[in-house]
C-alpha cells in the first residue's frame, strides 16, 4: 500500500485513520441526544467513538459497572459529554437509562453507544425515537485505507462532477491481495501474511466462542465454519435459505437450524444483506424480494473458502463476486455522509441491476464488473433496466454508474459515467 495516499492523525502513541463515519458521527450528535454506532468486532467503533467522546466508560470489562447498575446506575452515565458507553449491549438495560437521562437534560450529544451485537428485542422495548439516532460501521473503505486515490466522488457524481481518471491504477493482482486482506483497521498498515492471519483467527474466534455467545445458544463450530463457507460461495447472489441448506449436503441440518444460525450471524452483524429495491414497473414484471447475501468485509468469504490472493487470481469469476462485494461495501461507507441506502434490483423477467444508491431525494443505478473490458456492455444494460422503471414515480435516476476493479475513468457520450473502484471516495 503507497503510505503517500493514506491520511493520518497521530494521538498520543496511537494512529488513528480518519473515516467517512466522523463526518456522519458528528452530525448525528448535533442533532440526537444520544448516538448508537454498531457493527462487527474490528470495524473500530471505539476508536472512532473516541475522536468525538469526552468521556467513557468500558461497560464490558468494567468491574465496577455491574455493581453500579445494581446500586445507582446514573453513575456509570456521569461524566464529561459526549460520553462513551462501549459495548453496552453487555448490560442491556442501560438503554432505558440512557433514554431517560437524556429525556431528563433535554440536550443533544449526550452520550455514544458502541455495540458488536444486537442485543434481545426486550432491551429496546421502550423506543427511542426522538433520542437515539442509530448508524453503522462497516470494514475501512479503499479510501479510508489509502488504496483508493478518491479522484471520483460518489456524491459528485450525483451532481454530474468531474469522472476523469487516466489508465493505471490497480492491477487485478491488487484487488486479490485487497480482498483477503479486508478493511479491518487492525491491519491495515500490516503486511500480507499478518493480514491473512488475522482474518483467519477472526472466523475462528466467530465460530468456537462468538456465535454462541450472543443468544446462549451452544452452536457445532464446524456447523459454523461450513455454513460460513456456503456463504462465501453465494456472495453477492440471491441464494435462498433452501439453497444453502443443499450446498451444505448435511442431512442433520434443517431449515430452522440453519435459519437459526443465520439470525445469530446477523445479531453479530457479520452478514451484511443487500435488500431488493422496491419501485413501480412500466410492465407487468414484477419485483424479487430476495436479498443479496453479503459477509460484512470480502475478506471473511474469501478466508472462509480458504482461498488466497494466489487462489483467487486462478478462480477469476469468484474473485469477481468477491469485488463486487467489496463495492457495495464501500458504496455503503460513502453513500452514508447523504444517508444513502444501497439496494439491488431484479425483476421477475431476470432484468438486474448490480446496486442501486437510494438518497431519498434521488438515486444512482450501478452494474459493477472486474475488468474494464465489459464496460460498455455494463453501461447498454443499464440504460435498458432502468428504461422499464416507472421514472414518473421515482423520479429519473441521478446517474447511470459502471464500477469497475481495474481500468480508467470517463464519461461515455450518452453520459453513463464509468469509475475503477480505486478511484473512489465519498
Amino acid at each position: 500500500m503507497p503510505n503517500w495516499l493514506v491520511k493520518w492523525c497521530t494521538l498520543g502513541d496511537m494512529t488513528y485513520l480518519p473515516r467517512v463515519a466522523d463526518t456522519v458521527l458528528s452530525r448525528r450528535l448535533q442533532s440526537a441526544g444520544a448516538v448508537l454506532i454498531e457493527g462487527a468486532k474490528g470495524t473500530g467503533k471505539t476508536e472512532l467513538a473516541r475522536q468525538a467522546s469526552a468521556s467513557e466508560v468500558r461497560v464490558d470489562t468494567d468491574p465496577q459497572v455491574p455493581l453500579l447498575m445494581e446500586s445507582d446506575p446514573a453513575l456509570v452515565l456521569r461524566g464529561e459529554t459526549p460520553r462513551l458507553l462501549d459495548e453496552w449491549q453487555t448490560q442491556p438495560t442501560l438503554w432505558n437509562f440512557v433514554r431517560r437521562a437524556v429525556d431528563d437534560r433535554r440536550a443533544s450529544g449526550q452520550f455514544i453507544l458502541t455495540g458488536s451485537a444486537t442485543p434481545d428485542d426486550d432491551a429496546r422495548r421502550h423506543s427511542g425515537v426522538g433520542r437515539f439516532s442509530v448508524m453503522r460501521l462497516r470494514p475501512m473503505s479503499l479510501w479510508e485505507s489509502g488504496v483508493s486515490t478518491g479522484a471520483v466522488s460518489l456524491a459528485e457524481v450525483r451532481r454530474g462532477g468531474d469522472v476523469a481518471v487516466p489508465l493505471g491504477g490497480l492491477t487485478l493482482e491488487n484487488l486479490a491481495e485487497i480482498v483477503a486482506r479486508g478493511g479491518w483497521p487492525a491491519t491495515v498498515n500490516e503486511d500480507l501474511g499478518l493480514a491473512l492471519d488475522y482474518v483467519a483467527d477472526y472466523l475462528g474466534l466467530l465460530a468456537q466462542d462468538d456465535i454462541s455467545r450472543v443468544d446462549g445458544v451452544r452452536r457445532d463450530p464446524m456447523r459454523v465454519e461450513r455454513l460460513l463457507a456456503s456463504l462465501a460461495r453465494n456472495t453477492a447472489s440471491e441464494a435462498s435459505i433452501a439453497t444453502i441448506v443443499r450446498d451444505l449436503g448435511d442431512d442433520s441440518l434443517d431449515r430452522d437450524t440453519v435459519s437459526s444460525y443465520l439470525n445469530a450471524l446477523e445479531r453479530l452483524m457479520v452478514t451484511d444483506n443487500q435488500p431488493a429495491w422496491s419501485t413501480a414497473l412500466k410492465d407487468s414484471a414484477t419485483l424479487r424480494k430476495a436479498p443479496k447475501r453479503h459477509l460484512v468485509d470480502p475478506s471473511l468469504a474469501a478466508a472462509a473458502m480458504r482461498a488466497n490472493p494466489q487462489r483467487l487470481l486462478q478462480e477469476v469469476k469468484t474473485l469477481g463476486n468477491l469485488v463486487e462485494s467489496l463495492v457495495i461495501r464501500d458504496l455503503r461507507v460513502y453513500a452514508s455522509v447523504e444517508r444513502g441506502q444501497v439496494y439491488h434490483y431484479r425483476d421477475s423477467a431476470n432484468r438486474e441491476i448490480d446496486a442501486i444508491i437510494d438518497y431519498g431525494d434521488g438515486w444512482i443505478a450501478c452494474e459493477i464488473k472486474l475488468g474494464p473490458g465489459k464496460a460498455d456492455v455494463a453501461a447498454e444494460n443499464l440504460k435498458a433496466v432502468v428504461s422499464n422503471i416507472d421514472t414518473q414515480t421515482v423520479g429519473e435516476p441521478d446517474a447511470l454508474m459502471v464500477i469497475t476493479g481495474t481500468g480508467p475513468g470517463y464519461r461515455r457520450p450518452d453520459g453513463v459515467v464509468v469509475v475503477p473502484v480505486g478511484a473512489l471516495r465519498d
